[in-house]
């Protein structure tokens, strides 16, 4: 189930946290419940994921987006993750999520998260986002100019332009089994 509790508890911790321009970098800090571990007492990997979102949601309203999205009816999807787990987060750990924009291109966000026990990063994930309406994808040239960021449009790090380089050779849609 969806960690409700935990995302009415990041709107209420973050509700005068400033805004961010469109590349700002946000943190929040978070425990380790036993509801998150798995058969091996660590943080499950797919709750790794739900926290992550935690983040980028907050983000998305510290940047106008949410607000934005909200008064034009659009929507927002991921396109494509990929995500490196290095350190093991056991029950009652302490930890901060750093979730930050790194650029966008003609039609994607690229997210760059990751989390901290104390210096050490224990996961590190690169996502491709989408703003959608009716129509399919809205431009994120479009999306800053409606909700007033006019920041121009960094050019994306080596390593993102590689990623997505690498998802351009992968056959989609994939093979399917075979009967």
């Amino acid at each position: 189930m969806y960690p409700f509790i935990r995302l009415a508890k990041e709107f209420a911790l973050h509700r005068k946290a400033g805004d961010l321009g469109a590349l700002g970098v946000h943190v929040s800090h978070h425990r380790c419940w036993p509801q998150d571990i798995d058969l091996f007492l660590e943080m499950n990997n797919g709750r790794i994921l739900t926290i992550l979102d935690l983040g980028r949601t907050i983000l998305a309203r510290r940047v106008g987006l949410l607000r934005g999205m909200r008064a034009r009816g659009w929507g927002l999807t991921m396109a494509g993750a990929s995500i490196r787990y290095r350190r093991r987060i056991r029950p009652f750990v302490r930890f901060r999520v750093v979730s930050r924009a790194v650029g966008w291109d003609d039609r994607f966000f690229c997210i760059d998260q990751s989390i901290w026990i104390g210096a050490d990063c224990a996961a590190q994930a690169l996502y491709r986002a989408a703003v959608t309406d009716a129509q399919g994808i809205v431009a994120p040239d479009i999306v800053f100019a409606q909700v007033g960021h006019d920041a121009a449009r960094p050019a994306l790090p080596d390593w993102v332009v590689r990623w997505i380089g690498a998802g351009a050779h992968r056959p989609w849609p994939p093979q399917g089994p075979t009967v």
